[in-house]
This record gives C-alpha cells, structure tokens and sequence, in this order.
C-alpha cells in the first residue's frame, strides 16, 4: 500500500485536534492554542489553516476561531473514531497502559486500512468508549457523548461516576491509577481541603489533589 503524503497526514492531525478542543467544554480554539496542541510554531499554523480553509474544512477568520465545516467534520470523526479504536485495541489486546495507548495511536491511526479497522472493531465488540471513556464515533459518524461535569464542579457530599479522564498528560494518569481513580468508579466527595479533595467510595477514601480537578469527568 503506498503511504500517505506528509500534508495528508497534517491534514488528519489538524482536523482531529480542532474537534477534540470542544468535545468536552464549548470554547473554539484559536490558532495560538492550536499551535501549542500541536507543538508547532505559530506562524506554521496559521498557513496550514489557511489551507484548510481553502480545502472547505475548517471556517476561519483573522484572530479568531477556527471551526470545523461539515466537511471538517466529517474528517475529524473519522479520525478519532480511528485513533480511540486503536487506543482501545492496544489496551484490551497487547496490555498497554492507558498512558501508553495515545502517542502509539498517533502513529498508527494514519497507517491502518479501514478493512483492518472495521475487523478491529467486530472484535472488540464494537466499543463505544476508549479507556480514558472518550466516545467512539461510530462508522457513519454518530457519537453518544455522556452526560459528564469536571470533578472541580461537584461539591461536597455528592455521590458521582468516573465517565472520563482526560489523556493528554501521561503522568497524571499514572497518577490517577495508582489512587485507583478509573473510569466507572463511585465515589462520594467526604471533604474539600486545602490542597486536595477527599474521596470515599465506602472501602476506602483516598486525597485527590486539585490539580486533578480538571482532568476528571464525572457524571451524577
């Protein structure tokens, strides 16, 4: 199989990103912090979404938002939906840590055919979720979002689910891990201290500091 130009693959990369911003909170992204997700230069990103622009993928004025079109979209489901199955085949099959699965699924989400990713799928019995309990788009592109809050948000005495934790910092998650902070977990919020926020889950109580807070998704 001939491999994918580099600008397809940036392409990929862009659209994916620019989607996963406002998937969990309701800010567009802007080109500064587009650039700092990707690690790039800002000027560099500013061309490229020019580009976009001019391909019908993304809307885009000067200083401000870039937002996917119908057609960005469309692109960006498709790559997510590859990236997430892959971190969830790599977890479920070869028994990667959940801090390992996303820098492996970059790679692979540009090389896989969609025949293997379609069989990936049926074998896993179609997930709906990856391990860090992120939606999977389904293949026509449908997403079932779970109705989820930042674990900041919930106050004391309130029994709440883990549905998600966000996997962009891999230590956090081996942090979390080892507090056993995973996802479906329950727990009651026993108190707020100064520096950490005291969970129960009636085994067991353990101290999650705030810097946690925004990087756990609970729902009630």
């Amino acid at each position: 199989m001939p491999q994918k130009p580099l600008y397809a693959t940036a392409v990929e990369d862009y659209v994916k990103v620019i989607y996963a911003h406002t998937e969990w909170q309701p800010e567009p992204i802007t080109t500064s912090v587009l650039a700092g997700r990707l690690g790039l230069a800002a000027s560099s990103v500013t061309e490229m979404v020019k580009k976009l622009g001019v391909q019908g993928l993304v809307d885009h004025v000067p200083y401000g938002a870039v937002i996917l079109t119908p057609d960005g979209t469309a692109l960006a489901l498709r790559m997510v939906r590859r990236h997430r199955l892959i971190e969830t085949w790599l977890a479920g099959q070869f028994g990667y840590g959940w801090h390992e699965v996303h820098d492996e699924a970059e790679v692979l989400e540009h090389a896989l055919s969609d025949r293997l990713l379609d069989s990936i799928d049926e074998q896993l019995g179609f997930p709906t979720r990856d391990p860090h309990g992120d939606p999977i788009p389904s293949r026509d592109g449908r997403v079932e979002q779970p109705a989820a809050v930042l674990l900041r948000r919930i106050g004391m005495g309130e029994t709440v689910r883990v549905v998600r934790i966000s996997d962009r910092d891999p230590a956090l998650l081996r942090r979390l891990e080892a507090e056993s902070i995973t996802l479906d977990r329950e727990f009651t919020v026993e108190s707020v201290e100064p520096f950490a926020v005291r969970l129960r889950d009636g085994r067991s109580a353990v101290a999650l500091a705030h810097d946690c807070l925004d990087s756990v998704w609970v729902g009630r």
